[in-house]
């Protein structure tokens, strides 16, 4: 089918000794676009100031995905559907826990506030979009962590 990547780019700075682990996560996140984000590992994982608290981590950047993912199909059905979208905001939140002595993101909820331009369609034609978002969700059908949706 298709194919997907992205390069990660980390280098080790001359003052760093490494095997003391003292060495910044600070990385970048190269897409075939040519955007670069920049990244570290979490300061909930690696303390500061070997995280860089401004960089996305890859915790966040999983939770972004899969709510960039479902938005992405919303607008698509919603479209399909005759609606016209004109602000779609999702203060999205994953929880990590340790499940049988490994740590995971074991949920991620999802909460869509969405505004409509013209007549606010019903809470079932709302209701429906979203779950059919979330069935064709590519992000969502490729994780084991529950993703959960609850629009505003």
């Amino acid at each position: 089918m298709s194919s997907f990547g992205a390069e990660v780019i980390w280098k080790r700075k001359e003052s760093e000794i490494f095997t003391d682990r003292r060495y910044s996560r600070g990385h970048v996140w190269r897409f075939d676009g040519g955007i670069e984000v920049p990244a570290s590992s979490s300061p909930h994982v690696v303390p500061l100031p070997y995280s860089v608290a401004e960089n996305v981590d890859p915790e966040e950047a999983f939770v972004a995905a899969l709510s960039s993912c479902h938005m992405l199909f919303f607008l698509h059905f919603a479209s399909d559907a005759g609606l016209v979208i004109d602000h779609y905001c999702d203060a999205a939140i994953g929880k990590m826990e340790k499940v049988d002595g490994k740590t995971m993101i074991t949920k991620v909820t999802l909460r869509p506030d969405v505004r409509y331009g013209g007549t606010q369609p019903d809470v079932d034609l709302i209701a429906d979009l979203h779950h059919r978002a979330h069935e064709a969700c590519f992000l969502a059908n490729s994780v084991k962590s529950e993703v959960v949706v609850e629009p505003v």
